[in-house]
């Protein structure tokens, strides 16, 4: 078993955009759905997702901030089997122009055309506390 660091585990993950963000429905069950990372994939522990304020994850976190994201790399070229992540952290909401600017990519103006001015934006920020991963036959535990 191979026990990667934070900035080794990034590396790995550097080309996984997209993730599965799992927040807890108001009937108590699991909701999940697919977010982009939006290029911002230099992993530290921290992931960045935009929504707008109207939508059920936005609700749901803000009753429970306990989140988990799953990422999976692609198959290796021998066929080993891909990299596997999963995170369990907590979400805060920010609606600050001035950290969405940060975070911010031209790209996201399909969804959102007035930039961070965009009515009812927010920025959604994971801070990992727990992260598994399974890398081929390897796996390990990343504790923040």
């Amino acid at each position: 078993m191979t026990t990667l660091t934070l900035p080794e585990l990034a590396k790995k993950m550097a080309n996984i955009d997209f993730t599965m963000l799992q927040t807890h429905a108001d009937s108590g069950e699991i909701a999940a759905r697919p977010m982009s990372n939006n290029g911002d994939v230099d992993y530290d522990g921290d992931s960045w997702f935009f929504t707008t304020e109207d939508t059920d994850m936005v609700r749901e976190i803000t009753h429970d901030p306990k989140v988990a994201l799953s990422f999976t790399g692609s198959k290796s070229l021998l066929g080993k089997p891909p990299l596997f992540v999963a995170v369990q952290g907590r979400a805060t909401l920010i609606r600050d122009k001035a950290v969405m600017q940060q975070h911010w990519v031209k790209d996201l103006e399909r969804w959102f055309e007035q930039g961070v001015d965009s009515p009812g934006l927010v920025l959604i920020q994971v801070a990992a506390a727990r992260i598994h991963y399974w890398d081929g036959e390897d796996q390990g535990e990343i504790l923040r």
